[in-house]
């Protein structure tokens, strides 16, 4: 069977819905942390990376998440930010689901944490390059594990309540 490669009207529309939802949740907790902020945005990533087709998940994660950096004042961000969540979502979508179905519960914990793990090094590897400073950019390391933690943590929680309740496309 050829896969379509354009959006239909309702797909969309969930896209934008689902990057404004990425772009608010990790624009307006912006929790500070050397070289950057911690937020909730990463939670939505995990679940919209479990829960819906893979290019909404990838869209919505790249373009929400670098529009907070673009309006949070983190424009330099932007590029690793791409790449970074990008990747997150490809974990998260080839480790922790089965095609349309979710795949055990210890994949879909594997990974949130591969993920989360992917984040943190991403993120304090990128510092390190933008900022010149391998001692500032590890400074972040543990704020970023712990991003990351509890963002999966809120994921997990938060799936089998949504998993019944999400629009399948």
């Amino acid at each position: 069977m050829q896969q379509k490669n354009y959006f239909t009207v309702q797909e969309l529309v969930f896209t934008a819905l689902m990057t404004a939802l990425v772009f608010v949740a990790t624009y307006l907790p912006h929790i500070p942390i050397p070289l950057g902020y911690a937020h909730l945005g990463d939670a939505v990533i995990f679940l919209l990376a479990l829960l819906t087709p893979r290019r909404s998940a990838f869209f919505a994660a790249c373009i929400g998440s670098a529009l907070a950096d673009l309006l949070g004042g983190f424009a330099l961000w932007i590029v690793p930010t791409l790449i970074i969540k990008f990747v997150m979502a490809e974990i998260v979508c080839r480790i922790g689901r089965r095609g349309a179905v979710l795949a055990p519960r210890i994949s879909i914990i594997a990974a949130l944490f591969l993920s989360s793990l992917w984040m943190a090094a991403a993120y304090t590897l990128a510092g390190a390059v933008l900022y010149a400073s391998l001692p500032a950019a590890l400074a972040s390391s543990p704020g970023l594990l712990m991003e990351g933690l509890v963002n999966s943590v809120v994921a997990f929680l938060l799936l089998p309540v949504l998993w019944e309740r999400f629009p399948r496309f």
